[in-house]
């Protein structure tokens, strides 16, 4: 991508992540995006654009703002996914991208259509790839064998055949 745009709308989503405490939402979107570039041969703009912007100021939705337990962390990631969409959205349409172009990455964004959309399957593997590389031996040492069996089960059922390949080229060098 050249185009003088995408280059101000990824400043404009990197600088909303370098606000984070712990500036882990600008290294997980840089990392998220290599993913995808390594998925998708020829990613499209919106594509990109969504790699960058998953996670766009997650800390300022904490967890801890939900109640315990699997129901309390579904809604805070279903909440998450309208919060990371609409700054997407405001951040978009300030540099000039069209209404169409804003919805279709916040589409992404937000999962839809992930059994059927390529690109929001791209995403999903890039995601998964990105836990594995930063999550996967901080969670191993924290859960029993069972639970972390568990966990991998799920988080590759989420993935592409492509997908699965590249998480067993990460796991073989664990």
């Amino acid at each position: 991508m050249t185009d003088e745009r995408f280059d101000r709308a990824i400043a404009a989503i990197d600088a909303a992540n370098a606000d984070s405490p712990t500036g882990v939402e600008l290294d997980h979107a840089r990392r998220v995006t290599d993913w995808v570039r390594k998925l998708v041969p020829e990613p499209s703009e919106t594509l990109l654009l969504a790699a960058r912007a998953h996670h766009i100021r997650r800390w300022t939705v904490p967890r801890s703002s939900y109640p315990d337990g699997r129901s309390g962390y579904l809604r805070w990631r279903r909440d998450l996914h309208e919060v990371h969409a609409d700054e997407a959205g405001r951040i978009l349409a300030d540099v000039g991208y069209d209404p169409d172009t804003v919805a279709r990455v916040q589409d992404i964004v937000r999962k839809k259509r992930l059994s059927s959309d390529p690109e929001v399957q791209a995403l999903e593997d890039a995601l998964c790839l990105v836990f594995i590389e930063t999550q996967y031996d901080e969670l191993a040492g924290r859960l029993d064998s069972a639970k972390m069996a568990s966990v991998v089960a799920k988080t590759l059922a989420k993935m592409s055949d492509r997908g699965r390949a590249l998480a067993g080229e990460l796991m073989a060098r664990r």
